[in-house]
């Protein structure tokens, strides 16, 4: 029976979920919270095209400007385990608009320091405010679309993450000769968008439910296209106290909440710690720097059909053998990068791992948001997602580090291989979820 009105006082909102259809509601909403993930995206990024300039006015090296441009990942650290209670006890709607509208008057005084160590400190504390938005995004959506359209509609979303880089490496090549400061300002501004969340993106029904807040629970399914009584009462299927981590680490949580870490910050480590340095990398093989520059810039447009054909085949195989079968061509993408003897070789590995690494980013963006309840599925990926951050962080200034002791880009190349190696074997236990609805 299709649980409409009165016959719905025992359906769950993942029952409703799994019978909605995609409507003009759903596309609106992941239009705001794709460029809420474009920001995302472009804070990560947006120094590392005017890195020179940074390391230029305040007189730094490798090493420190390694943990310069780290330092908002840093911050999103302790930021996303701070916030990551509040997704589950205040809402991912109110997580997502406070998050960005502190993280825009942080970044922008960074972005008006007048020395390195006030610059670095309000890196780190605009990261700690964005930690809110990375961790809230992909499991806000996620509760907001209909099941069989999970998959295609996050990996969709991360799509963000390219479309964040190019615009970064836009801005960067137009006012990075007048300041890297007037780049900083510009990505300040976007947490504006703030706003635009407010008005045009509704609270998790999955959420609301949660709460026994079911009448705005069922409001919210009717903007979304679904056919709702007023009087609905929700069943909820996992009835304890949300946004605890003792919660993840009870019996059925425990084991996939550790390999959620695991993966997390292995996979992050192998991707990010190349994509970091890769300007620096690719002038070391001989390129020069605007050549550097828009060679990334070309890569980022490759991923583009990386995360759709990831979206295609997600939703025909599964998470999990997308997942496996893109990180292992992406590791054999950066293989072929690292010890390549010719440009032809180090162009199509460059390529070959940017095309993967991004379509699995998009998978694993999507299958570790779905593995944990809705009670802990906002602090469960806030240490997650802290994970992620905490791999880029060290990440940087460690590969700084081999470089600035002489380290054959090779050889450097190979150890962040491994951990992508390490990443494949690691998501082997964890369940599928393509189809299910969520808890």
């Amino acid at each position: 029976m299709t649980p409409q009105g009165e016959t719905a006082a025992h359906h769950s909102v993942g029952e409703f979920c799994d019978e909605m259809r995609l409507s003009r509601a759903h596309i609106l909403a992941g239009a705001v919270l794709f460029f809420t993930f474009v920001v995302e995206a472009w804070e990560q990024v947006g120094l590392v095209y005017v890195s020179n300039g940074i390391a230029a006015e305040f007189g730094v090296n490798n090493t420190e400007l390694g943990w310069a441009l780290s330092a908002v990942a840093f911050g999103m650290v302790p930021g996303a385990l701070a916030w990551g209670g509040l997704i589950d006890r205040i809402g991912r709607r109110r997580v997502t608009v406070f998050s960005l509208l502190l993280y825009s008057v942080l970044a922008l005084l960074a972005g008006l320091s007048p020395g390195f160590w006030p610059f670095l400190v309000l890196r780190f504390l605009s990261g700690v405010a964005f930690g809110g938005v990375y961790a809230v995004t992909f499991p806000y959506f996620l509760e907001l679309l209909p099941t069989r359209w999970r998959g295609q509609g996050a990996v969709a979303l991360s799509i963000g993450f390219p479309i964040g880089t190019l615009l970064c490496i836009g801005v960067s090549q137009t006012l990075g000769p007048v300041s890297w400061r007037a780049v900083a300002i510009v990505a300040a501004l976007a947490g504006l968008w703030a706003f635009a969340v407010l008005r045009w993106v509704p609270e998790s029904p999955y959420w609301l439910a949660k709460q026994g807040r079911h009448t705005e629970a069922a409001r919210v399914l009717r903007r979304l296209g679904g056919t709702v009584s007023e009087q609905t009462r929700f069943a909820v299927t996992d009835d304890a106290a949300g946004g605890h981590i003792r919660g993840l680490f009870r019996t059925g949580v425990r084991r996939r909440f550790l390999l959620l870490l695991l993966v997390a910050f292995t996979f992050s480590w192998g991707y990010w710690g190349l994509q970091t340095w890769l300007p620096i990398l690719l002038q070391g093989k001989g390129l020069s720097v605007s050549s550097a520059v828009w060679f990334v810039a070309v890569t980022q447009l490759v991923s583009i059909p990386g995360y759709l054909l990831a979206a295609w085949l997600t939703r025909r195989f599964g998470r999990k053998k997308v997942f496996l079968a893109f990180v292992f061509a992406s590791a054999a993408g950066g293989a072929l990068f690292g010890f390549a003897t010719g440009a032809g070789q180090m162009y199509a590995g460059n390529l070959i791992l940017a095309f993967f690494s991004l379509g699995a980013w998009g998978i694993w963006n999507t299958w570790s948001g779905e593995i944990l309840p809705t009670s802990l599925r906002g602090i469960g990926y806030s240490w997650s997602t802290s994970a992620v951050l905490l791999a880029n962080t060290v990440s940087v200034p460690v590969i700084g580090a081999m470089m600035d002791g002489g380290i054959a880009s090779s050889l450097t190349i190979g150890s962040i291989m491994l951990f992508l190696i390490i990443a494949l074997v690691s998501v082997l236990p964890l369940p599928e979820t393509e189809g299910r609805a969520l808890d």
